[in-house]
């Protein structure tokens, strides 16, 4: 079993990597490794990302076949279909690290603050259902002079996310709850710059993890 820490420290290197436009041959190596997973998989990090097609978990931390369980979801919102997916993934492989992934200019993000900022327009209910899972995180910061600062805003509000989806996973779930009070799991969040291609783990770090 691969350690929470062991596992962030693996992506960080590998997004090191992705950002300086290197490729390692154990990612390369595809049709190899694709044989050895054919009966199990040990994946070292579950990550519950964006579906933004600009952010895939698994080429920005430089990350083969078998490496990381991704789940995405616009927003990367926390609903019991994504809890129950971090759960199982834990459960069953051992995995120890959970990162929620953001990115910046998240367009559910935008979507939200529309939203709120514009009560009224219509949206279809599926839609709707992620506004309103991402809204409680975003109202204080609307609230706050950052309402009146669009660019700081919108920064603002996908941390806010990024924190509430993580505090979700913390507290939202026994089974989670239990695995970080005895067996070592750890959730943190993330957020990818689209414009450097770099990850900034901010929130939930494990003390001595941090830069």
């Amino acid at each position: 079993m691969i350690s929470a820490a062991t596992a962030l420290a693996r992506l960080r290197a590998g997004n090191r990597r992705f950002v300086a436009d290197l490729r390692t041959q154990a990612t390369a190596k595809g049709a190899a490794r694709h044989d050895q997973l054919i009966a199990e998989q040990a994946p070292m990090a579950i990550v519950l990302g964006c579906s933004d097609s600009r952010v895939p978990a698994e080429i920005v931390f430089d990350q083969g076949l078998g490496d990381l369980f991704v789940i995405r979801v616009a927003g990367n919102i926390v609903a019991p279909s994504q809890i129950g997916s971090v759960e199982f993934a834990a459960s069953r492989y051992g995995t120890r690290l959970v990162v929620v992934l953001g990115h910046s200019q998240c367009g559910a993000i935008l979507a939200t603050l529309e939203a709120i900022q514009r009560p009224g327009e219509p949206h279809s209910r599926n839609l709707r259902s992620i506004v309103d899972r991402i809204r409680p995180a975003l109202e204080p910061v609307l609230a706050s002079e950052l309402g009146q600062r669009p660019e700081a805003l919108v920064h603002h509000a996908v941390r806010a996310n990024i924190r509430a989806s993580a505090n979700q996973l913390r507290h939202g779930s026994a089974v989670l709850e239990q695995l970080r009070q005895s067996e070592g799991l750890v959730v943190v969040g993330a957020e990818y710059a689209l414009d450097t291609g770099e990850v900034d783990f901010f929130d939930g770090l494990p003390l001595g993890a941090s830069g």
